[in-house]
């Protein structure tokens, strides 16, 4: 196990992170509902609207809207993730950089320049997706516009620039100092791991900006008028203004306890799927 693999077409890529996007995503897909929703809650919510933590929110949406209203909303996320998990766009801005910079290897800070670069690639089919799931598309698209559909681009580059920085750049570091894997059990645990600390490591530096990104996607827009929060930086400093830093982090448990986690089942299966597709090129 100590061989790197050798690296496979970026159709086999493209096929093994959809997978390992859909498996994550049906597994811990309630974490994200609730944590949209907590991010989204005003400051003067009450009542039933009001959520004082991650379980009350889990309780009232099932208790008010019944189990599935957890699973609402799936499919448009179910439908990105096969462009959104770009591992196999990872890997050839990774062989991108290695080509201009003459670097025969990956290192930590290639590591984290191509996940940045990556991740800039996937905010731009992701964010249709992350509208529609706060907005009806039909709805959207008659109201404001197709382009309305890329309200909260910016803010959503940043998001997945930070996160896959965070997690491609973890990935490797982690990988380095683990022991060598001397089995397929030991090769699963140390992916979990690597992928666990990544997805954490990647989700404390992105939250503010998920935060800021849910602002600006739900803000109303008015004719002529300049909406509340329009531009990530600046809405930033107007949430930390006007709410305070641990606004930043709103939706951050929900949030980690998926994208924690859910950066295992990522890199665990699709490292499976890839080894499923050598073994198979191999037969042939």
């Amino acid at each position: 196990m100590s061989e790197e693999p050798k690296p496979l077409p970026f159709v086999y890529q493209f096929i093994a992170g959809a997978v390992a996007g859909v498996s994550e995503i049906l597994v811990m897909y309630p974490l994200d509902v609730v944590k949209t929703r907590i991010q989204l809650q005003s400051s003067t919510a009450t009542g039933e609207e009001a959520y004082n933590s991650m379980v009350d929110c889990f309780r009232k949406i099932v208790r008010n809207e019944g189990f599935s209203r957890l699973y609402r909303g799936i499919e448009a996320p179910i439908l990105m993730e096969a462009p959104k998990r770009l591992f196999a766009a990872n890997d050839e801005w990774g062989k991108f950089y290695r080509n201009l910079f003459g670097v025969p290897k990956m290192t930590q800070g290639l590591s984290v320049l191509t996940g940045a670069t990556a991740g800039a690639t996937e905010a731009f089919v992701v964010v249709p997706f992350e509208l529609v799931k706060i907005h009806c598309v039909r709805k959207v698209v008659q109201q404001e516009g197709v382009l309305t559909l890329y309200q909260g681009l910016e803010s959503t580059m940043w998001r997945h620039i930070l996160w896959n920085a965070g997690y491609f750049g973890c990935i490797f570091q982690v990988r380095e100092l683990l022991p060598k894997a001397d089995n397929k059990k030991s090769q699963i645990l140390n992916d979990l791991t690597s992928g666990a600390v990544g997805g954490t490591v990647g989700t404390i530096l992105n939250t503010p900006m998920d935060v800021v990104k849910s602002r600006i996607q739900n803000s109303p827009r008015v004719p002529g008028g300049v909406p509340k929060y329009n531009w990530a930086w600046p809405a930033l400093g107007t949430v930390y203004k006007e709410e305070g830093f641990s606004a930043l982090y709103k939706g951050f448990l929900p949030k980690v306890l998926r994208l924690g986690p859910g950066g295992g089942i990522l890199l665990v299966v699709f490292t499976g799927v890839m080894d499923f597709f050598r073994k198979m090129k191999a037969e042939v």
